[in-house]
């Protein structure tokens, strides 16, 4: 099983293609990036669970219920104190903006609400930044991370919400920084890429065993070891791109799973990487035709395409 921990929340995305202010109407749909990731895999027949925190109210049951339905494990805990998180997203065309609150039941998770057993016995563990913000979901999150270092490949998305770290900068990076130590696979946006280096943030030298540069209709960019994969992205008519990167992640974990990659790194040559980054490529391209963020296709609308023959193909 791939376990996610992070934020799992109600994304209200606006209707209309008009500033925030002026969106009369908007759709709930379920979301949080780890949440989308854990969707994802699930979809791609590869087992997961969640590990976050929602409030004891109506919101906190619609996002543990759809979770169930959608075949994913919910290790959520329930929250007397704050409510389930709730983000609203303005679609300007088809890119999302965001904006997120404070005092929600997820950045209240604490060490009580890890099941570590359960994480120390998974295939792998997925994280995000977003878990970095507040306490005391930031030390929660570390120390939990530190405790799997070396037993369980660690999946990060760097993930950067700046509304979240306003006049705290630094410390964003310094947690960035953090989390990049203790990654066995980063997974980044161009934008994100780029902010990093103006800030003196060079990725590169952590040394992760992958590090993925996704690059929006351009595809992405995979490095591991002496291999360095540029993957184009088939074209497609986006209608939301929300949750396009978290798809993109969950298919690239399951091209890992399901081409018998997880298990040997060090074997991570060149075509393989394309192999599996054609896969994700692919999911994402289908992700961005559908509304909302869990929005990847299921296994069994891949199993006859190419995309998904070579990537059996080869293990």
């Amino acid at each position: 099983m791939m376990m996610c921990l992070g934020e799992v929340l109600i994304d209200m995305i606006a209707l209309e293609d008009k500033p925030l202010a002026m969106v009369p109407k908007f759709e709930r749909h379920p979301g949080g990036a780890p949440a989308n990731v854990a969707v994802g895999l699930s979809r791609l027949g590869v087992e997961s669970g969640l590990v976050s925190k929602v409030g004891d109210d109506p919101f906190g049951d619609f996002l543990i219920s759809s979770l169930e339905r959608e075949g994913v494990k919910p290790m959520i805990g329930r929250d007397g104190k704050f409510h389930t998180g709730v983000v609203f997203v303005q679609l300007i065309g088809t890119k999302p903006e965001f904006i997120l609150y404070d005092g929600v039941a997820y950045f209240n998770l604490r060490e009580e609400d890890i099941p570590l057993n359960i994480l120390l016995e998974s295939e792998l563990v997925h994280f995000g930044t977003v878990m970095f913000a507040r306490e005391p979901s930031r030390s929660t999150v570390f120390k939990t991370l530190k405790s799997l270092q070396g037993k369980v490949p660690l999946s990060y998305d760097v993930n950067i919400r700046l509304d979240l770290w306003r006049g705290r900068e630094e410390k964003m990076l310094e947690d960035i920084e953090g989390g990049l130590k203790l990654a066995t696979i980063v997974k980044m946006g161009w934008e994100e890429y780029t902010y990093l280096r103006k800030k003196g943030v060079e990725v590169e030298t952590f040394e992760p065993s992958v590090l993925v540069v996704t690059l929006g209709s351009r595809g992405a960019v995979i490095i591991s070891g002496g291999s360095r994969v540029e993957v184009p992205a088939p074209k497609v008519n986006a209608v939301d791109t929300t949750g396009a990167g978290d798809a993109f992640m969950a298919a690239f974990l399951a091209g890992l799973h399901h081409s018998g990659a997880m298990e040997r790194f060090e074997e991570l040559d060149g075509e393989l990487l394309r192999r599996i980054g054609k896969f994700a490529n692919t999911v994402a391209a289908i992700s961005v035709t559908r509304r909302g963020a869990w929005s990847v296709p299921f296994l069994r609308e891949l199993m006859k395409s190419t995309e998904f023959k070579e990537l059996k193909g080869g293990h």
